[in-house]
C-alpha cells in the first residue's frame, strides 16, 4: 500500500490534542476524516508527536497508507480543502516507504516556549505566548536550563499520568534567548516525557522571577518526585516547530 507523509501546521486551541479521544475534536481524527472525504478511506493516521490540548504545531509529521496512488501535490491540495474551517494546514505531502514511521522513524523533536516578558497584555499573540508581567532574567534562566540537559531521570518534570515505560530521556538541548519583549526556551530531544517541557518551564520561570535561585534545578532533577517541581506552565505558549529524520528515512 502506498504510505504518505505530510508536515502539518495547527493551531491547538479547539482542541483536545492530537490523539482521537472519547469526546472532542482532535487534529488526528480531523485529518482522518479529511481523508475520508477526499477519497472514500477509513484510515489511521500517525504522528510524530501527541501534542497535548492546546499546544501548537508547526512542524508536526505523519503518515498514513492508501491503497492506490495519488500525486502528492493533489494530497496536499484535497486534504486542505476538505480540513475547512478547520486550523490545520498540510504544508507538504511526500510518498514514501513503508518502512517509514512519523513516530519511531524520528531522531529529534524541536519545541519552541515563548514568555512574553511584560506588563502589558499579548493583543497580537494572544494564545500563542505566556503573558508574564514581571520582568524575567533570561541569563538566570539559561545558566538553570543547562542543568538539565543530558541522560537524566526526568522523574520531577513527568506527569503524573505519563504512559512512558521510563522516566529516563537525552535532552539535547534546552536554551533560553531573548527576542524582543519576549523569552524563546527551545528544547530538543529525541523524544520527551508527558508534560515535560512545560514542567521544566514553569520551574524556569520562578528562576527568572527571582523565587528559585538557578541552583534549585539541579536540586528538583535529582530529587526524582514529582512534587519537587514548581508549576507547569501553560499549554498555549508551546509549539511543536521541527522533526528530524535520518536522510534515508523519508
Amino acid at each position: 500500500m502506498p504510505r504518505y507523509r505530510i508536515i502539518i501546521e495547527y493551531d491547538g486551541e479547539p482542541f483536545v490534542g492530537w490523539q482521537i479521544q472519547a469526546a472532542g475534536a482532535s487534529v488526528q481524527g480531523e485529518l482522518k476524516n479529511a481523508i475520508a472525504r477526499f477519497c472514500g478511506e477509513e484510515v489511521t493516521v500517525r504522528g510524530a508527536g501527541r501534542t497535548d490540548a492546546g499546544v501548537h504545531a508547526r512542524g508536526q509529521v505523519a503518515h498514513f497508507d492508501l491503497t492506490r496512488d495519488w500525486d502528492p501535490f493533489r494530497v496536499t491540495e484535497a486534504l486542505n480543502f476538505h480540513l475547512k474551517p478547520a486550523p490545520i494546514a498540510v504544508l507538504d505531502c511526500a510518498a514514501v516507504s513503508g518502512e517509514f514511521d512519523a513516530r519511531f522513524s524520528a531522531v529529534k523533536r524541536h519545541y519552541l516556549y515563548r514568555v512574553l516578558s511584560r506588563r502589558a497584555p499579548a493583543a497580537l499573540d494572544r494564545g500563542r505566548v505566556w503573558r508574564v508581567a514581571q520582568k524575567l532574567d533570561p541569563t538566570a534562566m539559561h545558566e538553570a536550563a543547562q542543568a538539565l540537559v543530558g541522560h537524566h531521570d526526568f522523574t520531577t518534570f513527568r506527569a503524573a499520568g505519563c504512559q512512558a515505560l521510563s522516566p529516563v530521556k537525552t535532552l539535547d538541548r534546552l536554551d533560553v534567548t531573548v527576542v524582543g519583549d519576549e523569552i524563546h526556551i527551545t528544547a530538543s530531544a529525541r523524544s520527551f516525557l508527558h508534560n515535560q517541557v512545560r514542567s521544566m518551564v514553569g520551574c524556569l520561570k520562578l528562576v527568572g522571577e527571582g523565587h528559585w535561585r538557578p541552583e534549585r534545578m539541579r536540586e528538583a532533577l535529582d530529587a526524582r518526585d514529582r512534587k519537587a517541581c514548581g508549576l507547569v506552565a501553560p499549554a498555549h505558549g508551546l509549539c511543536l516547530t521541527r522533526v528530524d529524520y535520518p536522510p534515508d528515512a523519508c
